[in-house]
């Protein structure tokens, strides 16, 4: 498979794109009102990351405390809420990026009123595995 287009089909307040996947969260996340899709991903061969949607309804949260081995980016796309990076409080709205460092311990709350919606990009599973066998040779 080649190069592809994912042509957004959602609405202000729904958002979704075509051929989206949905983003299982299993029950014993501690995820509070989120949902999630993989727009960019295995699904296009994508070789290098990952692009997925959530949406975090309000008094909901992310995985929290969440923390991994590999980075990542975070582009708010609607709503307001918190970022808490390492136990410190950033406000975030639309609009504002996040870059989340190895290892740092993090999560997303939804403070306002409306849905928060956000991309998160990360490596694909074969670079986390290449990364999780690097760390265990250096340990």
């Amino acid at each position: 498979m080649g190069s592809t287009v994912h042509h957004f089909t959602g609405s202000d307040t729904e958002y979704n794109w075509e051929e989206a996947l949905p983003k299982h969260i299993p029950p014993e996340d501690t995820a509070k009102f989120a949902t999630g899709k993989v727009v960019i991903g295995p699904q296009d061969n994508a070789q290098n990351f990952v692009f997925r949607y959530f949406c975090v309804q309000p008094g909901g949260n992310s995985t929290m405390p969440d923390q991994h081995i590999h980075d990542h980016g975070i582009y708010i796309l609607h709503g307001k809420g918190e970022v808490v990076l390492n136990g410190q409080v950033y406000p975030v709205q639309a609009r504002d990026m996040v870059y989340i460092a190895p290892n740092d311990v993090h999560g997303i709350v939804n403070t306002g009123d409306e849905p928060l919606g956000f991309i998160c990009v990360i490596p694909n599973k074969d670079t986390l595995k290449k990364l999780l066998s690097l760390s265990k040779e250096e340990a």
